[in-house]
């Protein structure tokens, strides 16, 4: 198992802008201070040029300013008309300023001697070519840096993470059932190996629950099995007894029929209690035709003297790949239910290729109930039960992948629906 990719990039992407930022901030530094740096050396090359030319012009009164490709000079009298001096420097008091000729920048000094005005122009455009180009250079190591960062932070996050990626591994490999090696054994005497010996820790204690759950499993299925078996047989022989009267015939089958159902339900409780039980393989296929019929008629006495009706109709004959004892779990607690709570009226039970329908005109289900109905060991104001058949149902549902859906209004009935996804259909 190897670390996700998603992880290590996220990792690359943080370090790449946090190398940006860095890089940025530095450059921005360096880059004012390189402009600083450029204007004071200007300045200090304007006020070199305007004092040597003083010196000059003191020595010399007809010596001539400079005029160079980038620096040129103007002298003038204030009052008096100078068309050669640029109009933008000619009203300039004495100082240092940044003007604009034809467009293009200026750093300008301005000097007073007795009548005279000195002024001085630097043409800057070479400068800031050089400062473009120099931006351009940051620019470039920024982006650089940040790939740098990026690809170090991608291969650090590897690094740093491959020993909880390779005790993820071992984890995920290892078994529950069974003695496997001690996962500490692969790791150092640091934070991670603590981790690895907890985790031993808690494979062992889950070894001992799931010892301990087999045995009581076992034990529960051979000591309910046996007196329930006695039950059923004993049943078998009174309800052959000629001599019994009505009233205690009935008896004798209720007593039948409730051992019959809590055969079941010790089946299927017993089935969802293994964690090793494996789900019926595809040839397994469960007709739910027969399964429903039989649902049928071993709730159909809860009816009996009753004014519903009931409706049965066989669209379509479809196989589930599951065990026929949770099928039957699961359809005769929808049927009980619609059965039990159903006094007069009618009660619906279709069969499709995908799903099985059950309604009924009933006494129905309190809104604010009916989101609780799946609960463990929650009953509703009017049921009868003991609030673990839904519940039951909600967990064969989710093993088989089939959803249950419920719907009802309370004084008007209910209607439930087993949706699944059969393989066969006739």
């Amino acid at each position: 198992m190897r670390l996700p990719h998603s992880l290590r990039f996220r990792v690359a992407f943080t370090f790449a802008w946090f190398g940006a930022l860095v890089s940025l901030l530095l450059a921005i530094g360096l880059y004012f201070s390189a402009h600083d740096l450029g204007k004071r050396l200007i300045d200090e090359t304007l006020q070199a040029e305007m004092e040597d030319y003083l010196a000059r012009r003191a020595r010399n009164p007809h010596s001539l300013p400079p005029n160079t490709l980038s620096l040129r000079g103007y002298v003038f009298a204030p009052d008096a008309a100078a068309p050669e001096v640029p109009l933008a420097v000619q009203r300039l008091p004495q100082g240092q300023y940044e003007v604009l000729l034809d467009g293009a920048p200026y750093r300008t000094i301005v000097a007073q001697r007795d009548a005279l005005r000195y002024v001085m122009v630097f043409d800057e455009a070479s400068q800031l070519e050089r400062e473009n180009r120099f931006a351009f250079y940051l620019a470039g190591g920024i982006l650089i840096m940040a790939l740098l960062s990026a690809a170090g932070g991608y291969w650090l996050a590897g690094r740093v993470i491959e020993p909880i990626t390779r005790l993820s591994k071992e984890v995920h490999d290892a078994s529950p059932e069974g003695q496997s090696p001690a996962l500490s054994d692969h790791f150092t005497e640091d934070e991670l190996g603590e981790l690895a010996r907890s985790f031993d820790n808690y494979l062992s204690r889950l070894r001992a629950f799931i010892d301990r759950e087999r045995a009581f499993t076992a034990d529960v299925s051979h000591e309910l099995r046996t007196p329930l078996a006695v039950i059923q047989g004993a049943t078998e022989v009174l309800e052959s007894d000629v001599t019994l009267n009505p009233k205690q015939t009935l008896r004798i089958a209720r007593i039948e029929r409730a051992s019959r159902d809590m055969t079941e339900l010790t089946t299927a409780l017993l089935l969802m209690a293994r964690e090793e039980t494996a789900l019926a393989q595809p040839d397994d296929q469960c007709p739910v035709k027969e399964v429903l019929l039989e649902c049928v008629e071993k709730h159909r006495h809860l009816i009996a003297g009753r004014k519903a009706v009931l409706d049965l109709e066989i669209i379509s004959q479809p196989y589930l790949p599951c065990e026929r004892t949770l099928l039957s779990i699961v359809i005769s607690n929808l049927i009980r239910n619609a059965f039990s709570y159903t006094e007069t009226g009618k009660i619906e039970i279709s069969l499709y290729a995908d799903r099985l329908v059950v309604s009924d005109t009933g006494i129905g289900i309190k809104a604010d109930e009916l989101a609780r109905v799946f609960q463990r060991y929650y009953k509703g104001s009017a049921s009868k039960g003991s609030g673990i058949g839904l519940s039951l149902v909600k967990r064969i549902c989710d093993r088989y992948g089939w959803d249950v859906l419920i719907e009802s209004r309370e004084g008007e009935g209910t209607t439930a629906q087993l949706i699944f996804k059969p393989n066969v259909d006739t």
